[in-house]
Formats: C-alpha cells, structure tokens, sequence
C-alpha cells in the first residue's frame, strides 16, 4: 500500500477554505435554478401532453426531468472520486465548475423559449441537468478534500463545512433569483445566465487559487465509468453499507420533500414566483445556521446521537407537512399557514442537516484512506440515486393526492431509526 503522506497545515486550512467557497458559489447557482425548474417544467409539460392527459404522468414526466441530474450523478460520482484518488481532487473539481458554466447557460436559453417551442424547450430542459450531473458529479471528490485535510476525530466537523457552504449557498441563490426576477422581469434566462457567470468564477477562482491535497501515487483508478464491482465492494462492507443504506433512504425522502415544496408554495400558500425564491431561501439560512450548530456541538456529542437526532427531526417534520395541506384543503386556521409551514421546514431541515454530516462522516472515518474518493463518490452516488427516486415518488405522489408524498417522505425517514442501533454496535464490536 502506497503510504499518503498529509499536505502541510498551513495549505490544508487554504484547502478547506477553497473547497467552501467553490462549493458556495456552485451551490448559489443551483439555488437560483431549483425553485424555478418545477414551475417552468410544469408549464412547459402542460404543452406538450395533449389535453386530458393522466394527471399522474404529468407528474412523471416532471419528476424525470428534476431527477435527470441524480441519474447522471449517480453513474459519474463513482468513477469521478476514482479518477481523483488516482490524478488529484483539482482537476475533478474544475470540470464539475466548467460544466456548470456551460449547462446553467443552456437552462438560461431553454427558460426563454416560448410556449410555442414547448417541445424544444423541454428538451433543452432536460439536456441541461443532464449535462449539469455528468460535470457536476463532483461533491464526493470535495468531501475527498475534506479527508485528505482532516484527522478522523474531526472529520465530521469538516463535513459539516461542505454543508454549511451548500446551506449558504443556497440561502443566497434564491434570494440572487429573486433579485433577477424583481430587476428583470421580462428576462425569463436570467436566473440561467447569473448562475453561469458565478460558476466561471468559481471556475477562475479554483483554477488559479486552490492547491492540490492529494499526493499522486496510490490506487491505479479504474478506467470504466461504472464500475459495479466498487458498489458491490463498498456496499456489502458491513462497516459502510448500514450507514449508506441509511443516507439513502433518508436523501430520498428529502428529494421528495424538496421536489414538491415549489409545489405546496404555489398550491397551499398561493407564492408567486419571487415569493418562492424568499422561501427556498429560508430553507437554506435553516440548513446553514443548523451545519453551524453542528460543528461546535459535533465535540460534546458522538455522530450516534446526532444521527438518531436528525431522523427523528427530519421524519417528524417532513410528516408534519401533509397536515398543512390538509389544513389548507379543508380551510382550517387559513390565517396560520404560513407559520405552521415555516415550523414545519425548519424541523425537516434541521434535521437532515444534523444527519447528513455524521453520516458522510462515519463513511470516511470506516473507509480505506487510498480509497477515499471513490468510496465517497460511491456514497454520494447512492445519495443520487435516492435523488433521482425521490422527485419521482414525490411529484407523482403530489398529483394523485398532495398529503401523500409527505406521509410517504416521514415515514420512509422514521423507519430508518433501528438501523442506527446496528451501525453503532459494528463499532463496538
């Protein structure tokens, strides 16, 4: 085994900061485009289908096009941390960044097409996250930094780094959107372009100042894009399995959740577009003020407890929300909607923001240190999947009875509470 030796601490500490402010700024421009895509993908299946068309797969279709990008994820995650173990995280990292350049410019373009080029647009929708999840496939190799800089008694505190910098981002990206929109209300390809131009630079940004943590020289990468004998041999570890399994059925009930809420901000609180973006961006002030609770509390607490935590906040929460739109439907305590939903939000966020680094954190605390970037590419691979099932359960469920998806989403969550006993008992053992 070829021994890793550690960057100096000084370019570590630089590392860690780079990697914050790339995934920042590329998660800024996701923010801008998330709670757009399902309102304009609506719009533009509604054309497309002819008239009388089965409700439920107009929510298929729409839940294809916000689950493309998992898909694609899902494939190149894996093979992208392998390939960083193998030539350095830097150069991954660069070719997510200029990905997104050019998809988020090609949403941009697709947002402006009349309802005339319905079809053309679709397509254009559609080619764009997916191109944006083959370049974009990359957060496995960013969480790969974050092991190559820090011990593994820390190592959770530094996943919650990459989840403060995805919660910053995306508080700040919708409030950019809402800016767009309120300045440029007649330019629909706005929100694309502004979202293109903060990926280039971010783009210059790591190109001229982030260094490179890992020390060439370890594991040959293997040169197939998917390789199924990585999943198998992660997977049935019984060290790293139980937690994936976990992250993933948690990941698809927060793609449910996340997938309809433009939907209940539309139907239950009658939110036009720019009150969507305040909203999506209080999601994201929840999930990065909760990542920065997480840090200093991650040294009292074991990752134990703050997975068990985060389950039962996040199950709890997600559940909580079909009894908002079941107070909507049936007119009751109209004037406390909003509220209730902001309760609501804030427990669901909370907890998937407690959950997601002490998972991601025990998966690299468990895995070999040569294989950092492709067992953790494998993981974010699972947590793409989960993304791709997790819109199409939700914005399925969504047409046939908006209660359903979030009954589904906190039960699915809920009942991933035994796993927790048997993945802190492999510890012990």
């Amino acid at each position: 085994m070829t021994e890793i030796n550690p960057a100096p601490a000084k370019s570590n500490k630089f590392a860690l900061l780079m990697v914050f402010l790339v995934v920042f700024i590329d998660l800024l421009g996701f923010g801008i485009v998330l709670p757009l895509l399902p309102i304009y993908g609506d719009q533009y299946v509604a054309r497309v289908l002819p008239e009388g068309s089965s409700s439920i797969f107009h929510g298929i279709i729409l839940g294809l096009l916000m689950s493309s990008f998992s898909m694609m994820q899902f494939l190149f995650a894996p093979a992208w941390g392998r390939y960083s173990d193998f030539i350095g995280r830097k150069p991954i990292l660069l070719l997510g960044l200029l990905g997104s350049i050019i998809f988020y410019a090609l949403f941009g373009y697709a947002s402006t097409l009349p309802a005339e080029s319905a079809h053309l647009a679709l397509f254009l929708l559609f080619a764009a996250r997916i191109g944006a999840g083959i370049c974009g496939a990359t957060i496995g190799t960013a969480q790969a930094v974050i092991a190559d800089c820090t011990s593994k008694e820390n190592r959770s505190r530094g996943m919650a780094l990459i989840g403060a910098a995805f919660g910053i981002g995306f508080t700040f990206g919708p409030l950019v959107g809402f800016g767009a929109l309120t300045f440029f209300p007649d330019q629909a390809g706005a929100t694309g372009y502004i979202s293109a131009g903060l990926s280039l630079f971010a783009f210059i940004l790591g190109l001229v100042k982030m260094p490179e943590t890992r020390v060439l020289g370890g594991h040959s990468a293997n040169r197939k894009i998917f390789d199924v004998s990585a999943f198998k041999s992660v997977l049935s570890n019984p060290a790293l399995g139980p937690i994936i399994f976990v992250f993933f059925l948690a990941t698809i009930g927060f793609g449910a959740f996340e997938s309809t809420l433009a939907m209940i901000n539309q139907d239950v609180l009658k939110f036009g577009k720019t009150s969507n973006f305040l909203l999506f961006a209080y999601v994201g002030l929840t999930l990065s003020l909760a990542n920065g609770l997480y840090r200093p509390l991650s040294r009292k607490f074991s990752v134990y407890f703050f997975l068990t935590l985060g389950i039962l906040l996040m199950g709890s929460g997600v559940a909580s929300l079909a009894g908002i739109t079941y107070i909507s439907r049936n007119n009751i305590l109209a004037d406390f909607l909003l509220p209730l939903m902001m309760i609501s939000l804030t427990i669901s966020v909370v907890g998937f923001a407690f959950l997601t680094p002490s998972a991601q954190a025990l998966v690299s605390q468990r895995a070999d240190p040569e294989r950092q970037g492709e067992i953790l590419g494998v993981n974010q691979s699972c947590s793409s999947l989960a993304r791709i099932f997790g819109p199409i359960f939700g914005l399925t469920l969504y047409k046939f009875d908006s209660m359903a998806p979030f009954l589904f989403a906190g039960v699915l969550v809920l009942a991933m509470l035994p796993l927790v006993s048997r993945i802190r008992n492999f510890k012990e053992a």
